[in-house]
């Protein structure tokens, strides 16, 4: 059983601040069902990455970076598409010296 968008985005912010990060929700989507995109900003590089959930060929759920870019502007521009598209879409911020992003879940490294 999945949890609610809401708790999982509670416990994903809980794990970054209690390793030292911080972490916000920038927009808040349907507790129950929102989808999740997680912006990841490494501090000490000034580099963001983007993730969101995705299911893989076996129907598990895994998380990909659905876009990669050196300029955060794209990677904002490509979020402020997903909002137009779906307004249950949820959006984490998480800022951290080592641009950790605390998905515990399966992450699909970019080939």
């Amino acid at each position: 059983m999945l949890l609610s968008s809401d708790i999982w985005v509670a416990a994903l912010i809980r794990r970054a601040e209690i390793a030292g990060a911080n972490a916000v929700v920038v927009k808040r989507g349907d507790d129950r069902a929102g989808t999740v995109i997680v912006k990841a900003y490494d501090t000490s590089t000034r580099q963001a990455r983007l993730y969101t959930e995705a299911f893989g060929p076996d129907g598990e759920r895994l998380w990909i970076q659905p876009v990669r870019s050196e300029f955060e502007s794209e990677l904002d521009a490509y979020i402020e598409r997903q909002r137009r598209f779906d307004p249950d879409l949820w959006v984490v911020e998480i800022e951290d010296r080592q641009g950790r992003h605390f998905i515990t879940e399966t992450v699909q490294e970019p080939t």
